[in-house]
């Protein structure tokens, strides 16, 4: 066992795991590290170990729970409501999942691909046409999954500059009361926006729950509220933090992109390999509810568990050179999406959006290249989601 590290730290380099994390890699498939309040938390490093235990019922996504970790003070707020889909544990969550599946199905995703391109080629024209330099987060990188998330769920996209600002408050703010305040905005605004759609019904997921789930009692309004928020929030920020920060990645990794541009068949490996490279939700936290045998190790009942993703998807064993960025190589077996009963609803849409918006950047802009030196563009804390606060390129 290695003395216990202290996490969350800040990434060196936007696509690797911060340095101060190799003891962890060296140590074994499971150690310790400690988070801001001081608490020891069980970090599963191993491969094989993270997929059993993430489908282990041991393991509570219970966020109520009173021996659910804490990670950062603003996890607080998030934590003094029940939280759907990704905050509560069977039957619960197998209900509501059951619920959106079919919003979120393969055969659904790929029905929305034509939708996802001709927003790609929109943001893309107005792009070139206003010329370089362009700031690809707020160009195209975010605005790609907001308008997708919106035209799915029925939410008006002219409100998205609100709704931005608040997930970005929740997943980045300052302090438990900033997060607390941006979540009651949220919810605020969705109250009055299915109130708006029980009116007035429209095209969308959330017209559909109001008539299917709301009306008929199977879902309470306050649960509706919550899933929406979810839903959106989820919906937009992980994907644009996908597509800005491997857009870096590929300008960083010339030969790997050179391969991609060669042959666009690679798209759907390179996405894979893209996704368990960067590991961009960066620390999946349990809290057992028994006693666990695992790895040479025992999870005591309520001790917290930490999936590090970006050291989980970075395991030699399970992919060989995992430091090395690599489009030809299977990665598919990662845990960017988790795994097991809360592996991630959306991660059929999230793969369509990444593979049309890449694809049609490097094919519509051949010469893209940064506008200012690697070292100078800014990144995100290692305590939210990983990603580019800006991305200033040129052609």
């Amino acid at each position: 066992m290695t003395e216990a590290i202290p996490y969350f730290q800040n990434r060196t380099c936007p696509y690797h795991p911060p340095a101060a994390y190799q003891p962890l890699r060296e140590a074994g498939p499971l150690s310790h590290v400690t988070f801001y309040d001081g608490r020891k938390v069980w970090a599963v490093t191993g491969h094989p170990e993270a997929r059993a235990l993430l489908t282990d019922q041991r393991l509570s996504a219970d966020r109520q729970n009173p021996a659910f970790p804490v990670p950062f003070e603003r996890f607080a707020a998030i934590r003094r409501v029940r939280t759907p889909l990704i905050g509560v544990d069977d039957p619960e969550h197998n209900t509501q999942r059951r619920m959106l599946i079919p919003s979120f199905s393969l055969k659904r995703t790929a029905a929305l691909r034509p939708e996802i391109q001709r927003i790609v080629d929109g943001l893309l024209d107005r792009m070139l046409d206003q010329g370089p330099p362009a700031e690809l987060v707020s160009a195209f990188a975010l605005p790609v999954p907001s308008m997708v998330i919106c035209a799915l769920l029925g939410v008006p996209y002219a409100d998205h500059e609100f709704f931005e600002e608040e997930s970005r408050r929740i997943l980045r703010g300052r302090s438990a009361e900033e997060a607390e305040d941006a979540r009651l905005k949220l919810e605020e605004y969705f109250t009055g926006l299915i109130a708006a759609k029980e009116k007035k019904p429209g095209d969308g997921l959330l017209d559909e729950l109001i008539e299917d789930r709301l009306r008929t009692g199977a879902l309470t309004r306050d649960e509706l509220v919550r899933l929406a928020m979810i839903l959106l929030v989820a919906g937009h920020e992980t994907t644009a933090n996908m597509i800005s920060l491997g857009t870096f990645t590929l300008l960083e990794h010339p030969e790997q992109l050179a391969q991609l541009k060669a042959d666009e068949g690679l798209m759907p490996a390179a996405v894979e390999e893209l996704l368990r490279f960067l590991s961009i939700a960066d620390g999946l936290l349990r809290v057992a509810t028994e006693d666990i045998e695992i790895g040479g190790q025992v999870i005591r009942a309520d001790d917290a568990v930490l999936f590090p993703a970006s050291l989980i998807n970075r395991d030699e064993a399970a992919y060989p050179a995992p430091d090395e960025l690599d489009l030809g190589r299977s990665a598919r077996h990662h845990v960017a999406f988790g795994f097991g009963i809360h592996q991630c609803l959306g991660q059929n849409l999230a793969r369509a959006e990444l593979e049309i918006a890449l694809r049609s950047l490097f094919k519509r802009i051949p010469q893209l290249r940064l506008a200012v030196p690697a070292a100078e563009i800014p990144f995100k804390a290692g305590d939210t989601l990983q990603g580019m606060i800006e991305l200033p390129l040129a052609w």
